[in-house]
């Protein structure tokens, strides 16, 4: 019985340490939280402008080209996947890669390529065989977009290259701290009936939108230049969403863990309580035993 009151009591302290980590793992996240949700927030205004600079451009200029703007028949897709790079957030990562792999079980192989952001989702696919060509790990929990410039201005080279026909990116949308959800959307090329926003309000690039402005040197010149930025901005703004949404998730999970360490600790609690009753109501009967034997 002593025993076994030493293991309930190692278990019980055991199940409060981690409730400690769990706990100001909680905290912490939180305030990240709050952080990382400004910083998704103040980047939607600069990618809205760029857009409503674009598609005044696009409907002004009838005769206005570029490769962004136009689509092509679809040979070989590319595919941006944000995940985190450290887990204990719920089902962030999984929810995530399961919707990836659902969408792409039908797409052969060599009909598409994969930019990783985060060590989850890159060793995921790389685990699966899926074509990873590039990577980036190690961002910090605010990161800022020099952070990923380069990787972004190689992605969207891809397409104006025309090593892949359409962009699409993957990555947990910010709804609220309860709720982050999967989502799988075309980045480019911007022209597209059935586009309803992007990450940052991404949308028919040729749609009419606001008023006329005049452009210097000229609408192509600054076309040419701001839509490799756009491009790179909804990337950057959707990492930035990627990254509230692990906070979140981060949080609700280690609050769950908190709450469930309590419940085990209260079960132990019990458990530890009727072990010290049942070895006290034994000791008693020995001793009542002990005193009527040398009575007797």
């Amino acid at each position: 019985m002593a025993k076994g009151l030493r293991e309930l009591r190692a278990r019980i302290r055991s199940i409060k340490n981690t409730q400690q980590i769990t706990k100001a793992m909680e905290l912490v996240s939180a305030s990240k939280l709050r952080r990382a949700q400004e910083r998704a927030e103040s980047a939607k205004p600069y990618a809205e402008k760029m857009r409503e600079m674009i598609t005044n451009i696009a409907r002004g200029t009838t005769d206005v080209q570029h490769p962004m703007l136009e689509e092509r028949p679809i040979q070989k897709t590319g595919y941006i996947v944000i995940t985190s790079d450290r887990g204990l957030a719920g089902g962030y990562n999984a929810n995530l890669l399961r919707a990836f792999a659902q969408t792409v079980k039908d797409v052969p192989r060599e009909a598409m390529t994969i930019v990783a952001i985060g060590r989850k989702g890159r060793d995921y696919l790389i685990k699966r065989g899926y074509p990873v060509q590039a990577e980036i790990t190690g961002l910090s929990d605010f990161p800022q977009y020099t952070d990923i410039q380069a990787i972004a201005e190689q992605t969207v080279a891809l397409f104006t290259d025309g090593v892949v026909d359409a962009l699409v990116l993957v990555y947990n949308e910010f709804k609220s701290p309860l709720v982050q959800r999967p989502k799988i959307a075309r980045l480019l090329p911007l022209v597209s009936d059935e586009a309803e926003g992007g990450p940052a309000g991404a949308a028919d690039a040729r749609r009419p939108a606001g008023s006329l402005y005049e452009y210097e040197p000229s609408p192509e010149g600054v076309l040419s230049t701001l839509l490799p930025r756009y491009a790179e901005t909804l990337i950057y703004s959707a990492l930035l969403e990627a990254k509230a949404g692990e906070h979140a998730s981060r949080m609700a999970a280690m609050g769950a863990a908190t709450d469930a360490a309590g419940e085990m600790i209260e079960q132990y609690t019990l458990e530890l309580n009727r072990a010290r009753q049942a070895a006290i109501t034994q000791e008693i009967s020995e001793i009542v035993a002990g005193a009527n034997a040398l009575n007797a």
